[in-house]
């Protein structure tokens, strides 16, 4: 079992969050998905960026760190979209992070990212959150730290592709996105 931390959208905790989170619990693991925006959701990303102005980032980061206090330093960062940048937020404070996915969006690598430490990107392609230049940026930071990367990209997929409740929703690059993390999230036999 695995403890994932999964932070959502700009949009904010909406169904198909709390699907994912189910599906990774069906498959044995513990799972919070934090309310960062005390309730509030958007139905576009306009709107989700006027929602994050009115709540402010430092009280998103502040209810991201408060989840985090009562879970194991080994729990995983998860962030979709916006969530990736909360991801990129804490990120530096976990170095016993059990490993990073981020889908949607990139984050920058910390300094505190150990050798080893597994993390994945899923995004579009193309897609303006995720940036051929960001993506090459993360590569590179990876590979300087020894940092296990995968990144999963999905042509022809919307921004939000794994949200069934949005026009962006691609049934199969969905699928594959969680059965990749549901893979990443398996327990790694030992040598």
């Amino acid at each position: 079992m695995v403890h994932v931390a999964l932070f959502h959208s700009v949009l904010g905790l909406r169904p198909a969050d709390l699907l994912a989170a189910e599906r990774l619990r069906r498959a044995g693991h513990e799972v919070v998905t934090p309310d960062l925006f005390g309730g509030e959701t958007a139905a576009t990303l306009d709107q989700g960026s006027r929602l994050l102005g009115r709540v402010g980032w430092a009280a998103v980061a502040r209810r991201a760190r408060q989840t985090l206090g009562g879970m194991p330093d080994e729990t995983v960062l998860a962030g979709v979209s916006m969530g990736a940048g909360v991801v990129g937020e804490v990120w530096p404070e976990r170095p016993a992070a059990a490993g990073v996915l981020l889908l949607h969006a990139t984050a920058d690598l910390p300094a505190s990212a150990r050798p080893g430490l597994r993390v994945q990107l899923h995004a579009a392609e193309p897609d303006d959150f995720a940036p051929p230049e960001r993506v090459a940026a993360l590569r590179r930071a990876a590979r300087e730290r020894g940092v296990d990367l995968e990144v999963f990209r999905y042509p022809g997929a919307g921004h939000c592709y794994t949200d069934p409740g949005l026009p962006d929703h691609d049934p199969a690059a969905a699928e594959l996105t969680w059965r990749r993390v549901l893979d990443f999230l398996a327990p790694r036999p030992t040598p």
